[in-house]
């Protein structure tokens, strides 16, 4: 069966409401690791995750970090007052600027691209809502410009010279994922982001990182694993199911990456092969091997046409390609644009009839039934997915976001 023509519900299995674990456990590390290791599964306990590696092998991380990109605003009643209906605006992406670390610097205006809930009761004029930044009072105006594809133009303008950055510290909410069905909290502040978060600009963690403590970090040290760090933006995009019967007929979301040079040069010294920590560590790291590919065929491509479109990797291309020789290629291309940083964004969908190149071992939490994300993990242990899912599920694993993870070796 092509890839195009797999039917989403052969991804199916009955996940209870109780199995979702609402909140983290007390210490991220004593979490439960379920590893699968040649077709044999077991368990063990996550701070234990080092003595299950291989030593001398290379571990890739996503340090993105979560942005407080719930915001709301109450519309102003006949009296002036903001007393009217409530309208959320949640951010997905920049627009105006389009690059993440010069949105969050800028002062006095902005545009993203957004969600509006409660769209209805907001037909016309601008939103507005007071708030008190470094200690200076300011008003954050938010105008609505149009439809773009599936989200709305909305235009930030504010009054005080602060930057966008400490706006939305102040004024958002932390957006949990809604299969959690409750409200934000204060302590989700902290564990909803890896301990190594650094670059903000996702709207969903990276979830297989919030596992990871300095005890663990420094544990992989010890055991002379080599970690090097990416970064993904996890868009609203990761939850959003697989509606069509066949997952050819499914748009798969853009999400922007940033890789440094030096993490590719590691890349080529363990010969292209990695232990990815996260489905979004995955998804980077393969694309990596497409944009090489890109490069060998147009050694003069413009960056913008570096982007990995969804099915790019089933055109048969590539196969044949040394990973080491397509990386070269990549890291030769940033040379000749003299970029110590490699910016693009991916579209990929990874799923049976996938070939992986690059990762090697793969550190995942359980994702829901019917998702891409359970079509990735499919793909990388060969379609035995479902015998990880049946012992996790008979072993009292927890589930989703704040649940257990597993340690995936094919």
């Amino acid at each position: 069966m092509e890839t195009k023509e797999i039917h989403i519900s052969d991804y199916n299995y009955e996940l209870a409401d109780k199995r979702i674990a609402k909140y983290p456990m007390a210490e991220r590390d004593h979490s439960k690791l379920l590893i699968y290791h040649h077709g044999k599964v077991g368990e063990d306990v996550f701070y234990n995750l080092p003595q299950h590696l291989p030593a001398k092998a290379l571990m890739v991380f996503n340090n993105t970090k979560v942005i407080q990109a719930r915001l709301h605003f109450r519309k102003v009643n006949a009296s002036g007052e903001h007393a009217g209906a409530l309208i959320e605006v949640f951010l997905l992406e920049p627009a105006e600027p389009a690059d993440y670390e010069q949105m969050f610097q800028m002062r006095e205006r902005c545009s993203w691209l957004c969600l509006i809930g409660n769209q209805k009761k907001w037909k016309e004029g601008a939103l507005t809502r007071e708030l008190v930044v470094s200690g200076k009072k300011l008003v954050l105006k938010a105008t609505r410009k149009g439809e773009h594809g599936t989200s709305q133009w909305i235009d930030f303008e504010w009054d005080g010279d602060v930057p966008f950055a400490d706006i939305i510290d102040v004024v958002g909410e932390l957006p949990i994922p809604p299969y959690l069905n409750r409200e934000t909290q204060e302590s989700d502040k902290t564990t909803y982001q890896t301990v190594y978060s650094k670059i903000k600009g996702s709207v969903a963690a990276p979830t297989a990182g919030l596992h990871f403590t300095e005890r663990v970090l420094a544990d992989l040290d010890a055991h002379g694993i080599e970690r090097e760090e990416l970064t993904l933006h996890v868009g609203a995009g990761t939850f959003r199911p697989v509606k069509s019967e066949t997952i050819g007929e499914h748009p798969m979301h853009t999400e922007y990456i940033a890789v440094r040079r030096h993490t590719i040069e590691r890349l080529i010294a363990y010969d292209g092969q990695a232990i990815a920590v996260g489905t979004t560590s995955v998804r980077t790291l393969e694309s990596l091997y497409y944009m090489g590919l890109k490069v060998m065929e147009n050694p003069d491509l413009p960056e913008e046409q570096l982007h990995v479109n969804q099915w790019e990797p089933y055109d048969g291309r590539g196969k044949k390609e040394e990973v080491r020789e397509v990386l070269q290629a990549l890291l030769d291309w940033m040379d000749r644009h003299a970029l110590t940083v490699l910016h693009s964004s991916t579209q990929i969908i990874i799923a049976p009839g996938y070939d992986y190149h690059i990762v090697k071992m793969l550190v995942t939490n359980f994702h829901q039934p019917q998702s891409t994300l359970l079509l990735l993990v499919s793909a990388f242990v060969r379609g035995d997915w479902r015998r990880i899912y049946d012992y996790a599920l008979s072993h009292d694993f927890r589930f989703l976001s704040y649940g257990d993870s597993s340690l995936l070796i094919p």
